[in-house]
């Protein structure tokens, strides 16, 4: 099991801007779930014509618009994470035989749990992650409160048993985010030790404010598409 930091921060700029003295004042789990439901429902009608052009285009190949991924959320419940597909039909069957033939591509999934040069992803799907717009789709799962706008990244039960440890306790207790610390610090430029620790900073400080700090971080680091891949 991997060693996880859940003390000091990662040495990340973006991640003392957001959570350094922000202490939790007027922050209730009511006021956050509103606050979630609000922009939900906000950026799903301003976005319906995106959706509709997207998924024409994602589903060229034949293939589904969408694709749910197992996610653990808050207490354990399992989820279907949603996002605009990105991969060819068989990816599966394409990473194991990546990882089965290419050493490296193998210590880097096992490292991270993402490719810089992956195969599996489309055309559109790679414009779709670059500009993280493949999880747009999330926002369903918000309005189902599965997930909410600002959290911890949602992570599968293999990344929960192997990587996190102790810290498994605070990432339990929230739900899981369309956007985090994690994606305003670097995203995949992190390590998965690192990413923990973010994790566990944003959970142990509950702020709305700390929220509202990362929701305007958030076009910024989408835009840099610092370690977006």
């Amino acid at each position: 099991m991997s060693s996880v930091p859940v003390g000091p921060l990662p040495p990340h700029s973006a991640v003392a801007g957001v959570v350094a003295g922000v202490r939790p004042v007027g922050f209730t789990p009511l006021a956050k779930r509103t606050m979630d439901i609000a922009i939900a429902l906000a950026a799903l009608v301003v976005a319906a014509p995106f959706f509709l052009v997207v998924s024409l285009l994602v589903r060229a190949d034949g293939g589904p618009a969408f694709y749910a991924h197992n996610r653990v959320g808050r207490g354990g419940r399992i989820f279907g994470c949603l996002k605009f597909r990105s991969m060819v039909v068989d990816s599966q069957a394409r990473l194991e035989a990546l990882l089965a033939s290419d050493p490296e591509a193998r210590e880097e999934w096992e490292t991270t749990r993402k490719l810089r040069r992956d195969p599996r992803v489309t055309r559109i799907g790679r414009f779709l992650r670059a500009t993280s717009l493949d999880e747009l789709p999330q926002l369903i799962n918000v309005l189902r409160g599965e997930m909410a706008i600002v959290g911890p990244r949602p992570v599968t039960v293999p990344e929960l048993d192997s990587y996190y440890g102790a810290a498994a306790a605070h990432y339990l207790t929230v739900r899981p985010g369309i956007t985090g610390l994690w994606q305003v610090s670097g995203r995949s430029e992190t390590s998965y030790d690192q990413r923990v620790a973010l994790d566990v900073a944003y959970v142990s400080q509950p702020s709305l404010v700390a929220d509202l700090r990362i929701l305007l971080k958030t076009p910024v680091a989408v835009l840099s598409r610092r370690g977006a891949h």
